[in-house]
Order: C-alpha cells, then structure tokens, then sequence
C-alpha cells in the first residue's frame, strides 16, 4: 500500500514539477498561466479546486454520519453554481483581460476603470485570512488519510502536503496546480466508481444495500432533524441555503482563477461543460460512498466521520488500489492547498503591499512563507475539516459575492458602498456561525442577501462617487 501511495505521489509531483518546461518566469504567468488553459484542464482543475478535502473527507464524512438527508447538500449546491456561473464567468474573464490585472481583489476594484485601492486592500485582507484558515484544512484532510491508513502521526501529513505545495509553487505556479488537478481528477473518478461498484456488490446489490439502510433509524429521512421550521417548509429552506452555498463559489478567488486563467472567453461554455459533467460525477459518488459507509463502519460515535473514505477502501480494495485512492486524496488536498497560497501570495505581493511585486524569485518566497503559516495553523487545528472548510468558504462568499454580482450586472457601486456591503455580509455570516444557527441554515445565505441589499438600499451614501483611497 504504501509503495503504491508513494508511486502514485511521485507521478502527481511530477505532472506538477514539468509544468516549469512551460513557465514564462512572469507574475502574470505565476498567478494566472498567461491565460493560456484549455476548456478541459479548466474544468477538471475548477471540480477539483472546489472540492477535495471538503469533498473526500468532509462530505462523504457529514453523508456517513447524517443520511440520504445529505443528498441536499448536492442538489443544492450544484443548482446554485450553476446559476451563479449564468451571470459571473464570462464577465469575469473578460474583466481580467479588460483591466490586466493578475488577482482576483485587483479585477473587483479595477472593474468598471476605477481605482479603487481601499476596496483592493480590504478584499485582499479578508482573502487572506479567510484562505489561510482553509489552506490548513485541506492539510488537516491529508494527514487524516495518512493517519488512519499508515497510523503517521498527524503533522506528519500536514508537512509532507507543505513540502509538495512548496515544490509545486518553485515549479510552475498555479499551472502546476492546474495539470495535477486534472490528473488526480481523472485518478479519483476511476477509484470512487470501483470502490462504488465493488462496495454494492459485496452487499448484495442496490435493493439489499437500501434494505439494509433502512433498518437504521432516520438514516434514509429526507431532511435532517434540526431544521430551522417544522416539516417541509424547514426542508425547504434547509435545500434553499444550500443554493447558496453553490453560489457561494463565485466568491471564491483560488477557484475563479481558474476561469480567469481560461486561453479563450469564447470557450466559456465548454470548459462549463467539462466543469459540470466532472462536478455531478464526483458529487453523486461521494454521497453514494458516505451512504455505503455507514454499512461498513457501523454507529456513530464509534468512528471518526470524516475518515470514512480510506476506512472503507481499506476493507474492500486491494492495497494497490487503496495506495491509489489515497494518493489521489491527497494530491487533491494538496493542489487546492497550492491554489489557495497562491491566492494568498497575490493577496499580499500584488493587493496589499505598498509596492508590488515583480520578481518570481520573491514571489516564490512569499509563498513559502504563507505556506508555513498555513502549516502552524493546520498544526494547531482542531476543527474538523468539513467545519473548517464550510466557515472559510462562507466567510469569503459573503463578503465577495454580492459585489462580483452587481457589477456582472452593471451596476457601478462607490467604493464606500462596496465596502459596507462586503463587511456587512461577513459580519452577519460570522455571527450566524457563532449563534449556532448554521447547522438549521447555511451562513451565507443570510450573508450574500445582507450584503446584496446594502447595495440596493435606496437611501445614498455619503460620498458616493469617491473613486480612489
């Protein structure tokens, strides 16, 4: 098994390090691949941005320990991507060759030619944070895999993940990223429809396997207990925030840079195609899996949830082929932690210093600096994945999305306005975690629509049209 893990890695790092044979040595090519990616890696490379550690680790280990009820979670969050991408990718890609700029604070403040160097900092602030915190999740999601397969200890994982993001940043940039994304995308669809297939077959077949979860109480119930309202309503509302939580990925930066990054706007629709096709195949077999775990590995409480993946494969594939499924995890875990640094490293070299940087040899170093903090704070983690993944991925939809919204829509909103929303909607969205209400209803749902209505309030700011900091 761990000779097959290790083969598996050292072809990942290396589909990764080649990409140098394509580097420009250009901020522009570091940060965005000179906006050269085909439909296809964009789409592979976008599914596997999204998802990874939340997907392998914290959505197979939320369905195990919840149910069919988690099925919502999928539809909910498919449908509201997919009508958020409607309105955002191609405005966005056309904003990122109109303005020339490499990250994605620098495109919402330059949209309409302004110069909006307040807006830059604050976006790329809260970026930064916001990314950080989910950065060590996806090395918390790696040394799980490893931990429960090989019994390493927890950092051991964690530091190993660094190293290879700190290898993939030397090598090529966020191409590196991109062509491991595709490669672990394509890896992964093979070994989750094999352990699919072989896990319904030892239990008999599909009729046996659902025979089999209804004898657990509540596991095949439709919506889970603690909904915000009694009955279908609280179901209702329950799928609605999950919507949300699809559109929450436009406020993204490390999965929008893929779109950004895209070689041709008109090819929008294709590289959508790939992008859904992939999404709505790995969605269906990890809620499929997580729902077959529960059969595997028995009650909760018993368990860790979020180990579930890597438990399963270890009882019914062959260890080679157990090698392979956690290979392909945790080249996942670590190319989105390697998206997300270099969003981090755009933040700082391109957003908030007073000047930017140029050079690739210091951009590099700023990257290995956020990926050691990125590391200390994985190290001393103790959220679980899917928590830590969801509360990032809110905290930046809530802050960002409303304003990437009205201005795909035209509107031109003053630097003061988009700042109050952007705060707005992430100050309640933060509350609605702390309060404990996120478990009834998705934080961001209540974040974006705050946000979408300081925007919309008919009453003017003060200084409406400032233009600059």
């Amino acid at each position: 098994m761990i000779i097959s893990f290790l083969c598996f890695m050292a072809l990942f790092v290396a589909i990764g390090v080649s990409s140098l044979l394509k580097s420009k040595n250009t901020k522009e090519d570091y940060y965005l691949a000179s906006g050269s990616i085909s439909p296809g890696l964009v789409g592979l490379s976008a599914v596997a941005t999204n998802n990874s550690g939340y997907m392998f680790i914290g959505v197979i280990g939320y369905t195990y320990a919840t149910g069919l009820a988690s099925i919502w979670l999928m539809l909910g969050w498919i449908a509201g991507d997919f009508l958020a991408s409607t309105l955002v990718h191609s405005r966005l890609r056309d904003a990122t060759e109109r303005t020339g700029q490499v990250s994605y604070a620098g495109i919402l403040s330059h949209w309409h030619g302004e110069r909006y160097k307040l807006l830059q900092r604050a976006i790329a602030l809260i970026s930064l944070l916001f990314l950080l915190a989910y950065a060590s999740a996806q090395l918390v999601a790696g040394s799980k895999a490893l931990h429960v397969l090989f019994d390493w200890p927890l950092w051991a994982g964690a530091v190993l993940g660094s190293v290879m993001v700190v290898l993939y940043c030397f090598a090529g940039g966020i191409r590196a990223s991109i062509w491991t994304d595709a490669a672990q995308s394509v890896v992964m669809i093979f070994s989750m429809g094999l352990l699919l297939v072989v896990a319904i077959g030892e239990l008999g077949g599909i009729s046996s396997a659902i025979d089999q979860m209804s004898a657990i109480d509540g596991f095949l119930d439709w919506f889970p207990k603690d909904l915000a309202l009694p009955g279908v309503a609280g179901g209702i509302l329950f799928a609605v925030s999950w919507m949300f939580a699809g559109l929450s990925v436009i406020g993204q930066p490390h999965v929008m840079v893929r779109f950004m990054a895209l070689n041709d706007a008109d090819k929008m629709r294709q590289a959508r195609l790939w992008y859904y096709s992939w999404y709505l195949l790995f969605y269906s077999m990890a809620t499929g899996i997580g729902l077959l775990s529960r059969l595997y590995l028995g009650d909760v409480g018993t368990f860790d949830a979020e180990l579930a993946l890597p438990s399963m494969a270890e009882q019914l594939l062959s260890p080679t082929l157990v090698g392979l499924i956690l290979a392909g995890i945790f080249a996942a875990t670590m190319s989105t932690a390697d998206s997300l640094i270099l969003s981090c490293s755009a933040s700082l070299t391109h957003d908030l210093l007073p000047h930017k940087i140029e050079s690739t040899h210091l951009l590099k170093g700023a990257t290995v600096l956020i990926t050691l903090a990125a590391l200390v704070w994985a190290l001393l983690n103790s959220q679980s994945v899917f928590s830590l993944v969801i509360m990032a991925w809110s905290g930046l939809a809530s802050a960002f999305a409303p304003l990437l919204i009205v201005l795909c829509l035209g509107k031109k909103p003053s630097q003061n306005r988009s700042l109050y929303a952007m705060f707005t909607g992430l100050f309640l969205a933060l509350l609605w975690r702390y309060m404990g209400w996120h478990a009834a209803i998705y934080e961001g749902m209540p974040g974006i629509i705050a946000g979408l209505l300081v925007f919309y309030m008919p009453v003017p700011f003060k200084k409406e049209g400032i233009v600059s900091n």
